[in-house]
């Protein structure tokens, strides 16, 4: 799915003229569908679902007149209104610009959101029309933001893949947008299964921006939205390494290379190629080639820079603007500096074809790719891709997403023009072996991650995070789970309990400090205690002097603190962090701010956390203090062996590598149990039900609704409390 077709379709004369796309999607994509071999194996059939722009008549024309193709287009029919609306108003006059961190660019236009979803909309029914359960939907880009949340609402199981081709920005720039807008994006990329971005930068700020919008953490990239798990992922879109060093010797490129070697024979040739777009830096490029022109006159007259601009989105004031200035800086250029026998920028302004444009790639000195912003930039691959002579000099923008990857290249600020003159200066004087060994170390990386690499990378991912999902359900106990549960604790010689405290064994409290165990819990307790071969541990968060008084008189075992302190009944408390916790008092004057900015919240101070607590605030506030604070948190702590937990009502820091799952890894590696009963309600407790997931012995519980990887969940605590309590009076075989 992608906002066009890979060509577009004019009625010229009352005849169809099919014209090829560009654009780094268009190059990415057309690049994968055009090798089958890269298709995995179950799917038969591939499908290119995007906007005609033409009649329905004209379409019924043109579809003979199609290329081959390895794929089956589905085209989309919108109303010219709504999809001018939708592409240059919303698509290209907020989300590009925004985007790219231009928010003065930036037009907001109720009428253009409107538009925007409707478009999403008419995809929509193409996909609804043609696509079955079992099917594959990859989403491509800003343009259909809203329509993994329209498929998900109607066909809930299918698999739904959403990749970003330009940057997410941080969440500072996103919340420049209204309310609802903000909202219909993230939650309608959140309705995939697997996002993908090309950087991790992208990842973070897009996560960023789910906590602070939804109070949604995630665990190592994974958040759960909706009873799902969505994965959001790192996959840098690449090119087609093969397709590209082979046109080295095609006769075009030969052709072309021949041709700008013979004709500035004698100078050092410069080469760039973008869209016309402003994120593009070009305006910024040319100012430094007149800065290195003036601070080396030595390459007066023997060098050239070859510009060629594709034109785009022609219609946009801005873009017609910066073209504007770009001919303006060139014609200052070639008359202020130039002379009768020297130009020094060459200017193209239209599209040149493949084989043309390797011979470009491989006939120039130094390909400069300076975007002022980027997502990934697929001209700075290309190039490193088509030189098989192992020659030539890439200087890229650091912030293209390729700089990430391309290490080798001159690596320049675009905003920096005394950087970008340098970078010149020295590509220009770099010997051959220094140029071979940087073009073969940036070439390694492209053969080993192609195009069709990032494909079946994307793909293989996504059909991984659905089979966890497969697991992580909601899963309510039957009554035949239930007799298989109660035939196994009878049989059972050695039984473990596992039991989460708040939530678990009784319901939450506006007032932490106000749960303290009934004498009702405290006999169930002692009946399970007193089953020979029953062992308990009681689980919790809280620290170890309220559990001690709460629970120190039954022979039972506590974990404290989500497992910094361990009391074995029969030997006493043991802590596993050391007493210094200097740290706290920075914590607690951070947390202290939220307190005073979010009403009836309290911060308790455990020995080794300090706790946020916000069970009795406003509940749309209080998640988006709480986001906001994990934020903060996250910048302070990742220096200091620290960990954050954003649990239920709580934001808790404390030290890393304590937790349930280590606690619960100690517990079996000392004893082996035939029956483990485990119940918990929030996020910690998730960690254990996966340890716990492969043992058949074991059954496990999440209390409540949501999706879990505990095997069963029940309602409130006190299903958990009759449960408990039918076991208590069982009678079964002991060691």
């Amino acid at each position: 799915m992608s906002n066009r077709l890979p060509f577009t379709i004019n009625d010229a004369d009352g005849e169809p003229e099919i014209t090829p796309g560009s654009g780094g999607l268009i190059s990415a994509l057309n690049s994968f569908a055009a090798n089958n071999l890269h298709v995995p194996e179950d799917f038969s059939k591939t499908f290119w679902v995007g906007t005609a722009e033409c009649s329905p008549a004209t379409w019924s024309k043109a579809k003979h007149l199609l290329p081959a193709l390895t794929f089956e287009c589905l085209p989309v029919f919108i109303n010219k209104t709504i999809f001018e609306k939708h592409n240059n108003g919303f698509c290209n006059s907020v989300l590009w610009p925004l985007f790219h961190y231009f928010p003065s660019y930036t037009e907001f236009d109720s009428d253009d959101f409107n538009s925007y979803l409707n478009v999403s909309t008419c995809f929509f029914e193409v996909i609804f029309k043609n696509a079955r359960l079992g099917d594959v939907i990859w989403i491509h880009d800003y343009h259909l933001f809203p329509l993994a949340e329209m498929v998900r609402k109607e066909m809930p199981g299918i698999s739904i893949g959403f990749f970003l081709h330009i940057p997410f920005p941080t969440y500072e720039i996103v919340r420049l947008m209204p309310n609802e807008w903000q909202e219909k994006i993230i939650k309608g990329i959140l309705s995939a299964d697997l996002i993908g971005f090309h950087t991790i930068d992208y990842t973070s700020h897009f996560l960023e921006s789910v906590r602070v919008l939804l109070g949604i953490d995630h665990e190592m990239n994974i958040l759960r939205y909706n009873d799902r798990l969505i994965k959001a992922d790192v996959f840098p879109v690449s090119v087609d390494y093969d397709h590209f060093i082979n046109a080295y010797d095609s006769a075009g490129a030969q052709k072309t290379r021949a041709m700008i070697r013979e004709k500035f024979r004698d100078k050092k040739i410069i080469f760039s190629i973008d869209r016309l777009d402003y994120t593009k830096g070009v305006n910024n490029r040319l100012n430094a080639y007149e800065l290195f022109l003036s601070n080396y006159p030595e390459f007066y007259e023997k060098a050239v820079f070859i510009l060629i601009v594709i034109p785009s989105r022609t219609a946009i004031a801005k873009y017609i603007e910066r073209k504007k200035i770009v001919n303006e800086t060139i014609g200052i250029i070639n008359s202020q500096i130039g002379s009768v026998n020297w130009q020094p920028v060459i200017h193209q302004f239209h599209s040149i074809n493949f084989e043309e444009l390797v011979g470009f790639y491989t006939g120039c000195d130094v390909a400069m790719v300076t975007p002022l912003r980027d997502g990934m930039n697929l001209v700075a691959k290309e190039f490193v891709a088509s030189r098989k002579d192992r020659q030539g000099v890439l200087i890229l923008s650091e912030l293209a997403g390729a700089a990430r990857e391309l290490a080798d290249a001159l690596i320049v600020n675009p905003n920096d023009e005394k950087e970008m003159a340098a970078a010149i200066h020295e590509a220009f004087w770099m010997s051959e072996p220094e140029q071979q060994n940087r073009m073969e170390n940036m070439q390694t990386r492209l053969k080993q991650y192609t195009i069709h690499s990032w494909a079946d990378d994307f793909l293989e991912q996504l059909g991984s995070i659905k089979r966890k999902q497969e697991e992580f359900q909601v899963k309510f106990l039957d009554d035949s789970s239930r007799i298989i549960m109660f035939d196994r604790y009878r049989e059972a010689r050695r039984r473990l309990f596992l039991l989460n405290y708040d939530g678990t064994l009784i319901n939450y409290s506006p007032y932490p400090l106000s749960t303290k165990p009934g004498p009702l819990l405290l006999e169930l307790l002692r009946n399970i205690l007193s089953k020979a071969g029953n062992e308990v541990y009681i689980i919790s968060g809280r620290d170890s002097n309220t559990l001690e008084n709460w629970f120190g008189e039954l022979p039972l075992n506590i974990v404290a603190e989500h497992g910094a302190s361990v009391k074995i009944f029969d030997a006493g408390w043991h802590d596993f962090l050391a007493e210094n916790q200097d740290w706290k008092v920075d914590i607690k004057k951070i947390m202290d701010r939220y307190v005073r900015r979010c009403a009836n919240t309290m911060i308790e101070e455990k020995r080794f956390s300090v706790v946020w607590h916000f069970r009795k605030a406003n509940s749309q506030q209080s998640k988006l203090r709480a986001a906001e604070l994990i934020l903060e948190l996250n910048q302070f702590v990742h220096t200091l062996g620290l960990q954050i937990i954003f649990g239920n009502k709580i934001v808790e820091v404390k030290n890393e590598g304590i937790s349930k799952a280590r606690t619960l890894k100690n517990i079996l590696a000392q004893r082996n149990y035939d029956f483990i009963f485990a119940a918990g309600d929030d996020m910690t407790d998730e960690d254990m039900f996966r340890i716990l997931a492969g043992n058949d012995n074991s059954f496990t519980f999440k209390i409540g609704g949501d999706a879990s990887f505990a095997k069963y969940n029940l309602h409130t605590p006190q299903m958990i409390i009759s449960t408990l309590q039918t076991l208590s009076h069982m009678n079964g075989q002991v060691k």
